[in-house]
Order: C-alpha cells, then sequence, then structure tokens
C-alpha cells in the first residue's frame, strides 16, 4: 500500500468532545503522507479567524482547505490552495444562488462539500450551471447510493470521498460504475473515525492498482 493521502480532515479545538487538535500523530500511526485539512474554526464559530490560523500551518504534510462564505469570495483568487471547502447549510447561502455562482465561475480550484450541506439535485444543478467544476462530495454515506450513483452518472466532474460508504461492497459496487479515478480516501478524522476508513481501504475487492489509485486521491488530488 503507498503512502495515503487523506482528502477529508479537520486540525483545531471542537466545542462538544476533547479531540487530540494535532492530526500527525494520527496520520503517522496509519500510514498516511499528506492531508487536506480545515480548521474547525471555520466550521463551528469563525470563518475568518479559522482560515487564518489555518494559513499559519507550518508543514507541507497539511494542505490547507479554507472554508468559503460568500463575504470571503472576494479572497479565493488570493489563496493559493487546490481546494476549498463550502458549507452553504450551516452558513446559509444558497449554492446556485447569483453570488455563490458568480464566484464560483471564476474558481479554479476543487470545491468540496459534505452531502449534508446540500443534495444531489443541487449538485446536479450546479454542475450544469458551471460544468468544468471540480466537486468532491464529502460524507456521503451508504444509505444514499442509489442518488449519488444517479448523480455521479449525470455529473461526470463529481468526485466521492468514500470514508463513510462502509456497507458491504458499496466501494466496489461504484468502481465498478464510475471507476476507481473518481473515488477518493478520506476520513473526516477526528470527529469521524479513522481507523475505519483504513480497514475499508486495506480490504477492498478490487485489483491494487485501484485500491492505489483511490489511496492517493483518485484522478482528483
Amino acid at each position: 500500500m503507498p503512502k495515503l493521502t487523506d482528502a477529508h480532515r479537520l486540525i483545531g479545538p471542537v466545542p462538544f468532545d476533547d479531540l487530540p487538535e494535532d492530526p500527525r500523530p494520527e496520520m503517522d500511526r496509519l500510514g498516511i503522507e499528506q492531508a487536506y485539512v480545515t480548521h474547525t474554526l471555520s466550521l463551528y464559530s469563525d470563518a475568518r479567524a479559522g482560515n487564518q490560523a489555518l494559513f499559519e500551518l507550518d508543514d507541507p504534510r497539511l494542505i490547507p482547505v479554507p472554508v468559503v462564505v460568500p463575504e470571503a469570495f472576494a479572497d479565493i483568487p488570493r489563496w493559493p490552495v487546490p481546494m476549498v471547502r463550502l458549507c452553504p447549510e450551516r452558513h446559509r447561502f444558497d449554492l446556485t444562488g447569483p453570488v455563490a455562482l458568480r464566484w464560483l465561475a471564476e474558481l479554479d480550484t476543487i470545491m468540496a462539500i459534505d452531502l449534508e450541506e446540500t443534495s444531489p439535485a443541487q449538485l446536479l444543478a450546479l454542475t450544469r450551471r458551471l460544468p468544468g467544476q471540480r466537486i468532491l462530495l464529502l460524507n456521503p454515506g451508504y444509505r444514499r447510493l442509489r442518488a449519488i450513483a444517479e448523480l455521479m452518472s449525470e455529473a461526470p466532474t463529481v468526485w466521492l470521498e468514500m470514508g463513510t460508504v462502509n456497507t458491504q461492497r458499496a466501494v466496489e459496487w461504484l468502481a465498478e460504475r464510475f471507476g476507481a479515478r473518481r473515488l477518493v480516501f478520506g476520513t473526516g478524522a477526528p470527529i469521524l473515525d479513522d481507523c475505519g476508513p483504513r480497514f475499508l481501504l486495506d480490504h477492498l475487492e478490487l485489483p491494487d492498482k485501484d485500491v492505489e489509485l483511490i489511496a492517493t486521491g483518485g484522478d482528483l488530488l
């Protein structure tokens, strides 16, 4: 197994639990070479303060994924990042509204979004308005696989983070339909368990080349 890339990890304190703020010891234990990280302050408190703390990190293993809110859209071109995260439900803005669409149309980076923050129908509408926009769907779970598969069938610029697709052969089912290149290893740690996705990755019934592709970010990262 190659060194892993975790496409979905958090750093910082959380208001509802006592969790480690530094992800690197656990990354070392699980063989994760690098992680795309979002600061918890951006999700649970102040997006600007969290993004500032994120950009102060000085470790090439931790790739910043800032949270974008409407008032910060103008900052996006100055951020040297490969991915941003949007939380329209949490931060109360319309993902397909005129403001978001105007700035996303100028965005040359990946947009990561949790399924609970949107819907397959809204994502499909977004991809039709912005056909070049690359989207990484986080935390899809396994109960909505049919709806997710319909979305991926119609929207080739949607990739899927597979950490929560933890029912029997679900990842294999997706890989058979859409290719391993559109599946990305991620954990959501430390709020979510990272050992489960690591175990799932190690036991996929897929060719080694497909497992390696998923482990290193598909053809997205």
